[in-house]
């Protein structure tokens, strides 16, 4: 308990509150009324300051009291999305070794697609950012064969069967064509996270990817990165996505 070097320290009733525990009022009647422990002690002093390295449990149950951090991550293409590989290939968690909180990638993207990814330590918002209810757009801007024709995009639009399954509806637009090397840019925006569907959905209209990138995830976008950088969210941003 007390002070820490190198470590910030928080007043208990404040590490509970944002713990999901109760209110901060709440949690100074818990630890008044002794159902507090820090280190193995019962605490009943509401000044107590705690930080990420005590052991705080509250009615038995142990507290995760590790600082929430959250990240917008520009991707590169030819990076594993997860935080370690058994092949020792490059993983997104290489970027961020001057981070001490354990973080990890909201969902996923290929090994070859580039683009926007959100890393944190917060399982639940993960979790619910994940959950298919929550219908998050996310645009993805794809470099395929061929130039798709007008019957093509209504297909996307519209939704293709997939493995047995119709995609929702999705929203998409020729950007630009080149027809001397019979390539086009594609935007395409979908709400769904079936596993490489927007390389399905492509393959499905006859226009395979050759490149792709996520543009968007929701309200948040790429602007001011390059690839390989990464941001934190500011405080609305967080509040945002959790509202949702």
């Amino acid at each position: 308990m007390g002070e820490k070097n190198m470590e910030t320290t928080e007043r208990l009733q404040k590490v509970m509150a944002n713990a999901g525990v109760a209110s901060r009022r709440a949690s100074e009647k818990m630890i008044l009324a002794g159902l507090v422990s820090v280190n193995g002690k019962i605490v009943k002093e509401l000044g107590t300051k705690v930080s990420v390295s005590d052991v705080v449990v509250v009615s038995g149950k142990t507290l995760d009291i590790e600082k929430k951090v959250y990240f917008l991550f520009y991707k590169p293409r030819g990076v594993i999305t997860a935080a370690s590989d058994d092949k020792e290939r490059k993983v997104v968690t290489d970027y961020f070794k001057n981070v001490e909180q354990r973080i990890y990638p909201v969902g996923r993207l290929d090994y070859d697609t580039s683009g926007l990814l959100l890393m944190t330590n917060d399982g639940d918002l993960a979790n619910k950012l994940m959950h298919p209810r929550n219908k998050i757009a996310k645009t993805y801007v794809a470099k395929v064969s061929g130039i798709p024709a007008n019957e093509d995009f209504k297909k996307l639009r519209l939704g293709i069967t997939i493995e047995g399954k119709k995609t929702a509806p999705a929203k998409a637009k020729l950007l630009s064509s080149d027809q001397k090397k019979n390539k086009s840019l594609v935007s395409l925006t979908i709400h769904e996270g079936r596993y490489h569907q927007v390389k399905k959905m492509f393959d499905a209209i006859g226009h395979p990817v050759e490149k792709l990138k996520r543009e968007t995830y929701g309200f948040l976008t790429l602007d001011g990165l390059t690839s390989g950088e990464y941001r934190e969210l500011t405080n609305d941003e967080v509040l945002h996505l959790k509202n949702k």
